[in-house]
């Protein structure tokens, strides 16, 4: 007999716990969305400020990109210059201006 009342114990209990899940079913799924929303909010600050350091980033990169590009517009416009050209020519090739002897007219008829 001891038997048949704890396995009628047992049974009572399951089925005491079974109508409580049941009663308070709304309950528990208002729970879990509840953690579920917070776990999200976690997450998108967390993908928030990522996104945001990365941004700062490429500004930082696209300001050292523009002062470089400035740069590099100084230093064609001075090697564009005429005698900038003139010069190197000079001390590279060796170059000279031609004299009036050695310039040649050619005419065309």
């Amino acid at each position: 007999m001891p038997n048949q009342r704890a396995a009628q114990r047992k049974t009572l209990l399951t089925l005491d716990i079974w109508e409580d899940i049941l009663q308070h079913f709304v309950s528990y799924i208002l729970l879990a969305l509840v953690v579920i929303s917070a776990f999200s909010v976690i997450y998108y600050t967390h993908v928030n400020r990522q996104t945001t350091s990365e941004l700062e980033q490429l500004f930082t990169q696209r300001d050292e990109l523009d002062i470089e590009w400035r740069n590099l517009l100084l230093e064609q416009s001075s090697l564009a210059e005429h005698s900038a050209i003139e010069s190197k020519a000079k001390k590279l090739l060796n170059m000279k201006r031609p004299d009036t002897k050695s310039e040649i007219i050619i005419t065309l008829d």
